[in-house]
């Protein structure tokens, strides 16, 4: 790599969109070029024109720039692969953007990249010229280029999961590698330092481009694009893909790979993963040269999927998790963040590491069922509803049991007279005509929804309000002998340890519209099945354990008109000890920082990476206090702070990153939440932005006119101040210097709305401080 301090040349990317503003740059960019005498400005201005070759002369222009200018007005797709490409070519990259314009800023604020690299802003040419004239550090962001060997693919998922989504992980997995993924449906927002963290540390990156115009496309793009630069400027085996109709933007247009047809995928991905082979076998570069201690600090990933390598070195063992080891419940539930997902990993390792367990853990998303809800559950009545899915559950549980046992004991049946034949007998019943058993569990899971579906239609033509025998039933969804696969996997279990099936990530595909009855129904269903698995199994002598990891607002919304609710066993991750989170960050540090660090107390490990004070506030209180009582958000809120003290090579988070960094965290939250809100109470969508520039403490009135300005109904808005108590997003004044939050309390709704009731009018709602650094509300503390 050159040294930059001897280039003269900075390089400038902005789009031709709008052509004022276009114009302001190259007035602003020609001024600033007048002044100085020993660095140029040199503007890139047909970065938007096609048919020209373009690609070669950005990459020499950006390989020969100290430092990279781009305006981010507008998100044009090729200046944000440039950017991502010049911080991967280990270039400073300085962001601008124009006050006065809108431009991209509501796609920004949901991509969620660019307010964490940070931007200055301008109004007019000579403020530009100014910027620009001003010292520059040409330093580039620090990132440590030490693989990840264990997962190291890298795979920013799209938006809404299908039938391609899952041919791109299923055929990875194939491929034999593990990978961490950026998922929207877990974080609503892409940090710029979590996106070039992951990228360094990959050995290949996966992503795609979606084809139209609509704000999600536009979203996932964006992310696409950056990451993708970031890939290709590091020098990663980068697998690009979009459809053959989609329209590619320009930089990437020779490098991404078209598919039409699944298969297409399975090919490109066959290529891609030699390359990650290969560039595995290379040695690891070189760490970097004299890091700062939070630099090098690695405390692990807010999403629990990312870390399942490293998880066990600092997982916290908590009660919940115990009851779920020893398999006293079958429902684990918890808000989102909480770590259900986390703690179904653990689950799941320590119960695999007995040889002699059977473990199923299936991940089914809602759009795996799509096909099945939408051409036959429409048109069902609800008994025969309940009938048939409880069946295809049961049908598919028993699947996945055979599955797992075939597969444990392929290599070594052939070596032990007691299971020979009766994996032989085991196999020969499973494979049947009418039932693939090819790609992974979400590929049978889709592959066998559709089948049911298409043969429904067949049969019934969609009737409305079909009624359907137990005969019929069986016809439509088995495709195998039951009976008989039931009895072989039985007298099987007897040469068997225990048989634990974990569900998890049910809730992550349904529709963005709102969980209906249907959905509750499925999940009403699934627990069901899985008790009757456990029953039935039981009375054969064999100990089988079925857990089903779902969000508790959603299971408590959809499932409180049961006449089961409440029956079920079943534990609750709700965090209300701050000490608690407090051991669970600790044990990340003692990981990240070694051993000698192993019998130190949080108390002692803080006040060397953080600053111990913030406005007179203890900075571990801070954070939590921000945090919901959420793990994931107690590691999001560090790793913002430690991202911008290390991008300024602080020895220590200081009260400006934690202060930067909470604002990031407080924007990812209001996106996060909004779309949280919206899934199971859609007619709130977007109601926290009527929070903006709102007083941090309002009475019911102002409240109840801030919902109303929502365009929700006065009937209502009851449910709505339910939902933002819920969530935690307000809490109730109770005295003049208590407030009382959902996990204050908790997590009772009931008590806050008693206190809310007695105070009447008088009633104070306080917005939770998390939320107002990104609704613009000054805090009143």
């Amino acid at each position: 790599m050159a040294n930059i301090q001897n280039n003269n040349s900075a390089f400038v990317a902005y789009t031709s969109r709008d052509r004022f503003l276009a114009n302001l740059i190259s007035e602003g960019v020609a001024k600033a070029n007048r002044k100085l005498n020993n660095l140029r400005y040199e503007p890139w201005e047909f970065n938007d024109t096609a048919g020209n070759l373009l690609i070669s002369p950005v990459v020499d222009a950006i390989d020969q720039s100290c430092f990279i200018v781009a305006d981010i007005t507008y998100l044009n797709p090729n200046v944000v692969y440039e950017i991502g490409f010049s911080i991967g070519r280990s270039r400073r990259c300085f962001l601008v953007r124009h006050t006065g314009t809108d431009g991209d800023k509501k796609i920004a604020r949901d991509v969620g990249i660019f307010d964490t690299l940070g931007f200055e802003p301008y109004e007019t040419a000579d403020e530009l010229t100014n910027t620009l004239t001003a010292y520059v550090d040409p330093a580039p962001l620090p990132f440590s280029a030490q693989l990840d060997r264990r997962a190291p693919v890298y795979v920013v998922e799209p938006p809404t999961k299908g039938g391609i989504a899952t041919v791109m992980t299923s055929r990875l997995k194939k491929a034999r590698y593990k990978y961490r993924s950026f998922n929207p449906a877990e974080d609503a927002r892409l940090s710029a330092f979590d996106a070039i963290r992951q990228v360094a540390s990959s050995a290949g990156v996966m992503v795609s481009l979606l084809d139209g115009l609509s704000e999600e496309s536009i979203i996932h793009n964006t992310r696409a694009l950056f990451v993708a630069g970031l890939s290709y400027g590091m020098g990663k085996p980068t697998l690009l893909l979009a459809h053959a109709t989609a329209d590619v933007p320009l930089d990437v247009r020779d490098s991404v790979r078209t598919f039409t047809r699944p298969d297409d995928i399975v090919t490109h991905i066959a290529s891609f993963s030699l390359e990650v082979t290969e560039h595995l076998q290379q040695a690891d570069p070189a760490p970097l040269c004299h890091p700062t201690s939070l630099q090098s600090l690695q405390i692990g990933d807010p999403t629990a999927e990312n870390e399942m390598t490293t998880l066990a070195n600092y997982f916290l063992n908590t009660d919940q998790y115990s009851r779920a080891l020893r398999g006293e419940v079958n429902l684990v539930v918890g808000r989102k963040g909480a770590g259900k997902t986390a703690l179904f990993i653990q689950v799941r390792d320590k119960t695999r590491s007995d040889k002699r367990n059977v473990v199923v853990d299936l991940k089914p998303e809602g759009y795996q069922l799509l096909k099945l809800k939408e051409d036959i559950l429409a048109h069902l009545t609800q008994g025969a509803n309940h009938h048939l899915v409880t069946a295809f559950w049961e049908y598919l549980i028993l699947l996945e049991i055979t599955y797992k046992l075939l597969e444990k004991d392929r290599g070594q049946y052939k070596f032990n007279h007691e299971i020979r034949d009766l994996y032989i007998n085991l196999e020969r019943t499973y494979r049947v005509n009418d039932f693939s058993v090819e790609g992974d569990f979400s590929e049978r899971l889709l592959s066998l929804s559709q089948r049911i579906a298409q043969d429904y239609v067949c049969r019934f033509g969609g009737t409305d309000s079909t009624k359907l025998t137990t005969g019929q039933v069986t016809e439509l969804v088995y495709s195998h002998d039951v009976r008989s696969l039931r009895d072989q996997v039985s007298a099987y279990l007897a040469h068997k340890g225990g048989v634990w099936v974990l569900f998890d990530n049910l809730d992550k595909g349904w529709s963005t519209q709102g969980v209906d009855t249907v959905d509750a129904m499925v999940l009403r269903c699934l627990i069901d099945a899985g008790r009757k698995i456990e029953r039935d199994m039981r009375k054969s002598g064999h100990a089988v354990h079925c857990i089903v990891f779902v969000r508790n607002d959603v299971y408590e919304h959809l499932m409180r008109q049961s006449s089961d609710y409440g029956k079920e066993m079943r534990v609750a991750l709700d965090w209300t000890d701050p000490d608690m989170l407090r051991e669970l960050l600790r044990l990340r540090l003692v990981s990240a920082l070694g051993p000698e660090y192993e019998n130190m107390t949080f108390e002692q490990i803080w006040p060397r990476l953080c600053v111990s004070h913030y406005k007179g506030e203890e900075t571990s209180s801070y954070v939590i206090e921000r945090a919901l009582m959420r793990p994931r958000n107690v590691i999001k809120i560090f790793s913002h702070a430690k991202g911008f003290a290390a991008n300024l090579n602080h020895q220590k988070i200081e009260e400006t990153d934690l202060e930067k960094g909470v604002r990031a965290y407080s924007q990812d939250l209001l996106v996060e939440l909004d779309h949280e809100l919206n899934d199971v109470f859609p007619i709130a969508r977007e109601l926290l932005y009527h929070f903006l520039d709102s007083q941090p403490e309002m009475s019911p009135l102002e409240l109840r006119q801030i919902i109303s300005q929502a365009q929700i109904s006065s009937e209502d808005t009851d449910r709505v101040i339910d939902f933002l108590l819920y969530y935690g997003i307000v809490g109730v004044r109770a005295s003049p210097d208590e407030v009382y939050y959902i996990f204050n309390v908790n997590y009772d709704l009931k008590i806050l709305q008693i206190r809310a009731a007695r105070g009447g009018e008088n009633t104070g709602y306080v917005m939770n401080s998390a939320f107002r650094p990104a609704l613009g509300i000054k805090s009143c503390d």
